[in-house]
């Protein structure tokens, strides 16, 4: 792939996850002036969890979706607890990579660090026109990344959608 096309997409990926991390808007009156959008395609694909979360397990599997935005995206990640990540993106035929030790290392740790139990299961709904969801799940838990109860996971999950969509020298295709 040519340099600047590569740059183009990290710059549109970056673009992308600040928007998801800052918020886009005032949400304080987000009914006011806007008409609501029945869901479609950019409804999060993610798996059922089960329906009572278990407090502070925050074991693997991880189920992360990211769907929506003005790029389309339409990407789903299942990691393993042996580090092994099926990835499903943009509909194209799954692939599999393995994590980094220590970077699973990192991951694991972050998602024991959420109570799952309080972060329930809250089905991502879309927010406003092309609005980029990332939903995570685990323990019994489903929420988006933007949640406050989801902070230690907002780091690793950006690693992980970047290096499992494309592996690199984190995630090691198998």
């Amino acid at each position: 792939m040519h340099e600047g096309v590569k740059n183009i997409r990290f710059a549109v990926l970056a673009a992308a996850a600040g928007l998801v991390l800052t918020g886009c808007g005032d949400d304080s009156d987000s009914g006011a002036g806007s008409t609501p959008s029945a869901p479609n395609s950019s409804t999060p694909i993610t798996s059922t969890p089960t329906p009572t979360p278990t407090t502070g397990a925050g074991a693997l599997p991880l189920t992360v979706s990211r769907t929506g935005g003005f790029a389309g995206f339409n990407d789903q990640l299942v990691v393993g607890a042996d580090g092994v990540v099926n990835a499903t993106s943009m509909g194209k035929s799954p692939g599999k990579c393995k994590l980094e030790d220590g970077f699973l290392s990192t991951l694991t740790d972050a998602v024991k660090q959420v109570d799952w139990a309080a972060v329930g299961v809250t089905k991502p709904t879309i927010r406003h026109p092309d609005d980029m969801i990332i939903a995570v799940s685990a323990s019994g838990g489903l929420a988006r990344l933007d949640d406050p109860k989801l902070k230690p996971l907002v780091a690793p999950v950006g690693t992980l959608l970047t290096e499992a969509t494309k592996p690199g020298s984190l995630c090691k295709p198998v």
